[in-house]
């Protein structure tokens, strides 16, 4: 199937690559996989990128056990949210962006944010993180595009919200405005993209349980 949005032919090979953004030293990230042996040589590469802390955002499973048992000198979130269309609860963004925000206060601070696919939850507390840091909404949305081209960045207009209830914006009409016209501008097809990974993870399975 094609996609006449996306410059890439192969979403789900973006899945479980760590994307940096710009220089914050926040990356983005998919899940550690399901079998025991891939996840730990997954979290091994993110050791050896210089992880230092994970946050979490899957609601549905967690690996705190799993990091804490093979790599416990890395600081692990869980923050655990669903992934239904809806708004985001502006708590959850409250956390997550101090938590991220106070991990970066140390130089030698690598950050990876991760859902399950990365799709949607872990760019959208990234995004609100960028916004903790000072980036302009659409400067925020463009760095992260960039970096991970599979980011639909779904829960943004939930991240505005929350940071305007800070007063993080002069003008909360305009600033949802501008959000929204970045995302028809700059479409990504979240259907086509989740069903290839839904198809790898698929296969992924087969060959663990053959």
């Amino acid at each position: 199937m094609s996609n006449p949005f996306a410059p890439f032919t192969m979403p789900e090979a973006w899945w479980r690559i760590l994307c940096w953004i710009g220089t914050t030293r926040i990356a983005v990230c998919g899940d550690l996989p399901a079998n025991a042996k891939n996840a730990r040589e997954q979290l091994a590469e993110w050791v050896e990128a210089g992880i230092t802390h994970i946050v979490d955002l899957r609601g549905e499973c967690s690996d705190e056990r799993f990091v804490a048992q093979h790599a416990p000198h890395i600081t692990y979130l869980y923050l655990g949210t669903h992934d239904d269309g809806g708004a985001q609860d502006p708590r959850w963004f409250e956390e997550g962006v101090r938590a991220i925000l106070a991990a970066l206060t140390d130089p030698d601070a690598r950050v990876v944010v991760h859902c399950h696919m990365g799709v949607n939850r872990a760019p959208s507390l990234a995004f609100a993180a960028l916004l903790g840091l000072g980036h302009e909404p659409i400067e925020a949305l463009d760095a992260i595009r960039a970096a991970r081209p599979i980011a639909a960045i779904l829960y943004a207009e939930s991240a505005i919200e929350w940071w305007a209830a800070r007063g993080g914006v002069v003008d909360r009409a305009d600033t949802l405005s501008r959000v929204a016209d970045w995302h028809d501008e700059n479409p990504v097809d979240i259907g086509w993209i989740i069903n290839r990974i839904r198809v790898v993870e698929a296969d992924d399975h087969l060959r663990d349980v053959a």
